[in-house]
């Protein structure tokens, strides 16, 4: 599904503008073409990200669920350039 529609075009959630909008204004500085896994899972990174995700507690329904990340999005999913976010 993902990579068979414009990613412009994909909504998966009815919040996506405004989880976009709170995910810009926290993590501002924040690499995303090419991730560093230090900034998502390292002590600092955690306290950022767990209070991000709480945001959409009974608002994004399975809120908390892990999801795979590409580390280059330029790259395929393999098994050195994905990691798994929680």
């Amino acid at each position: 599904l993902i990579s068979s529609v414009d990613p412009k075009f994909l909504n998966l959630t009815k919040v996506d503008d405004q989880i976009y909008g709170e995910f810009r204004k926290t993590f501002r500085d924040l690499k995303i073409d090419v991730l560093d896994p230090e900034e998502l899972k390292s002590e600092p990174a955690k306290e950022k990200w767990r209070p991000f995700c709480l945001r959409f507690e009974g608002v994004v329904e399975d809120f908390n669920y892990g999801t795979l990340l590409r580390l280059d999005c330029r790259k395929d999913y393999t098994e050195e350039n994905t990691i798994f976010g929680e």
